[in-house]
Protein backbone atom coordinates (compact mmCIF):
# COMPACT_ATOMS: atom_id res chain seq x y z
CA UNK A 1 0.00 0.00 0.00
CA UNK A 2 1.02 3.59 -0.64
CA UNK A 3 2.10 5.58 2.42
CA UNK A 4 0.28 8.80 3.29
CA UNK A 5 -3.13 8.47 0.94
CA UNK A 6 -5.09 6.67 3.01
CA UNK A 7 -7.53 8.16 5.70
CA UNK A 8 -7.01 7.99 9.58
CA UNK A 9 -9.40 5.04 10.98
CA UNK A 10 -9.90 6.17 14.51
CA UNK A 11 -12.58 5.23 17.28
CA UNK A 12 -16.04 7.36 17.16
CA UNK A 13 -19.38 7.60 18.79
CA UNK A 14 -22.47 7.49 16.81
CA UNK A 15 -25.21 9.71 18.58
CA UNK A 16 -29.22 8.80 17.43
CA UNK A 17 -31.66 11.61 18.07
CA UNK A 18 -33.37 8.78 21.27
CA UNK A 19 -29.93 9.55 22.82
CA UNK A 20 -28.41 5.68 22.14
CA UNK A 21 -24.55 5.59 21.42
CA UNK A 22 -22.74 3.16 19.32
CA UNK A 23 -18.75 3.17 19.32
CA UNK A 24 -17.20 1.57 16.34
CA UNK A 25 -14.46 3.12 14.13
CA UNK A 26 -14.58 5.26 11.42
CA UNK A 27 -12.32 8.03 9.02
CA UNK A 28 -15.26 10.57 10.50
CA UNK A 29 -14.83 12.20 14.35
CA UNK A 30 -18.51 11.73 15.65
CA UNK A 31 -21.49 10.89 13.41
CA UNK A 32 -25.46 12.09 14.45
CA UNK A 33 -27.93 9.92 12.90
CA UNK A 34 -31.59 10.14 13.29
CA UNK A 35 -33.10 7.40 13.46
CA UNK A 36 -31.25 3.77 15.23
CA UNK A 37 -32.23 0.41 15.21
CA UNK A 38 -33.56 1.27 18.85
CA UNK A 39 -35.90 3.67 17.37
CA UNK A 40 -36.94 2.62 14.43
CA UNK A 41 -40.37 1.66 13.73
CA UNK A 42 -39.38 -1.31 12.08
CA UNK A 43 -37.18 -2.86 15.08
CA UNK A 44 -39.66 -1.47 17.66
CA UNK A 45 -42.89 -2.50 16.19
CA UNK A 46 -44.54 0.63 16.90
CA UNK A 47 -46.13 2.99 14.11
CA UNK A 48 -43.98 6.50 14.09
CA UNK A 49 -44.55 9.09 11.42
CA UNK A 50 -40.84 9.86 10.55
CA UNK A 51 -40.63 13.48 9.10
CA UNK A 52 -44.18 12.74 7.17
CA UNK A 53 -45.36 16.43 7.83
CA UNK A 54 -42.41 18.34 6.10
CA UNK A 55 -42.86 16.42 3.37
CA UNK A 56 -46.53 16.88 3.25
CA UNK A 57 -46.15 20.79 3.43
CA UNK A 58 -42.99 20.48 0.68
CA UNK A 59 -45.44 18.61 -1.95
CA UNK A 60 -48.05 21.94 -0.77
CA UNK A 61 -45.42 24.16 -1.44
CA UNK A 62 -44.27 22.82 -4.98
CA UNK A 63 -47.37 22.17 -6.38
CA UNK A 64 -49.48 25.00 -4.98
CA UNK A 65 -52.01 23.32 -3.06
Amino acid sequence: MKAGIHPEYKDTVIVCACGAEYKTKSTKDNIHVDICSKCHPFFTGKQKFVDAGGRVDKFNKKFGR
